[in-house]
């Protein structure tokens, strides 16, 4: 029997395959997490990633048809709502940032959805869901990103599954803290961009995109280490903080690598768009959350190890290291 065929004699389809088997590290080769290596693990691990994409979907397909839901959704004029009037009033005889955001909100729009409506309840169930659930599809993909990054073996399915049963709570509690942060930061930069200019809004405003790059940061750092040690909630905070300027070169060049992702992959979409070939349009869904998030994996994960489990594994003590009893630290090799 060939070995490139299955005991029904049909060559197994390698495509999308999480038992496919990548290239190996060849023995020698400079495995120093570098631009080059980068590359080069990225080619070895990229068909994996696509399988990890697919899963990393229902990450956005909630927020994305809540958002369709919400443009195509029954409106009303503005004119005709009911806070239009006394919205505008209020901002005609004083000002106020309290009142801009409001005009904003609801009656600085040509419609306004109506509520209490069964798509209003489609978009709530849906956010509901995208909470509950974000922190824990964030452990199980993160795990399995981890695992890509320092060459461990990986089965996307069982991992995926394995990681969320081992921090069932953690993952929920972390996954609530994460969307409530991300809200508020939203609200706020909202609030301060329709906010009339003055000397404290410009300073809130600049203050808060800086807060938000801030959490974006570590944001690489914490699910990593909550899959990785057992330690409280408060603890992977604070060394997410300290990491985010230990590691600020890394951190850096995972943000540019994201960037120009994101840009040619806007300027693929507008490109399509203006020659009218509407299918490629979905190619970037197919890989954009998954090579993003290997991107920041890969940035992230040799601080974390120089700074947790090096010191370890020298024989020094630490203070910020504990290793789950059933996930035990990598040897080097």
């Amino acid at each position: 029997m060939a070995k490139s065929k299955n005991q029904s004699g049909k060559k197994r389809l390698r495509l999308l395959d999480p038992m496919r088997d990548g290239p190996g590290v060849e023995k020698g080769e400079d495995t120093t997490p570098n631009l080059k290596f980068f590359f080069v693990s990225l080619k070895r691990k990229f068909w994996k990633l696509i399988t990890l994409n697919l899963i990393m979907l229902v990450q956005i397909i909630p927020l994305l048809i809540c958002a369709y839901a919400r443009l195509a959704g029954p409106s009303t004029p503005t004119q005709y709502y009911p806070l239009y009037a006394p919205l505008l009033g209020a901002q005609t005889a004083l000002p106020t940032s309290a009142g801009t955001t409001l005009f904003n909100l609801f009656s600085g729009l040509f419609s306004v959805p109506i509520y209490n409506t069964p798509v209003t309840w489609i978009i709530g169930g849906l956010l509901l869901f995208h909470v509950v659930t974000y922190g824990w599809q964030k452990v199980g993909c993160t795990y399995i990103l981890r695992n890509l990054v320092r060459g461990d073996g990986v089965f996307i399915i069982s991992d995926f599954f394995y990681a969320i049963r081992r921090n069932l709570k953690q993952g929920f509690f972390m996954g609530l803290l994460d969307c409530f942060i991300i809200f508020m930061l939203g609200f706020d930069f909202a609030y301060f961009y329709g906010a009339p200019a003055s000397g404290l809004t410009n300073f809130m405003y600049v203050m808060i995109i800086a807060l938000a790059i801030l959490w974006l940061i570590m944001r690489f750092y914490i699910y990593l280490m909550l899959v990785t040690f057992d330690m409280k909630i408060f603890k992977i905070l604070k060394n997410a903080l300290i990491f985010t300027a230990l590691g600020i070169k890394r951190n850096l060049m995972a943000i540019l690598g994201i960037v120009v992702m994101a840009a040619l992959s806007v300027a693929l979409v507008v490109l399509c768009v203006q020659i009218h070939v509407y299918g490629i349009i979905i190619v970037p869904f197919l890989f954009f959350l998954a090579i993003a998030a290997f991107m920041y994996t890969y940035a992230a994960w040799p601080v974390i190890q120089r700074y947790m489990i090096d010191p370890v594994d020298g024989g020094k003590n630490t203070q910020v290291h504990e290793p789950a009893p059933e996930d035990s630290i990598p040897e080097e090799t």
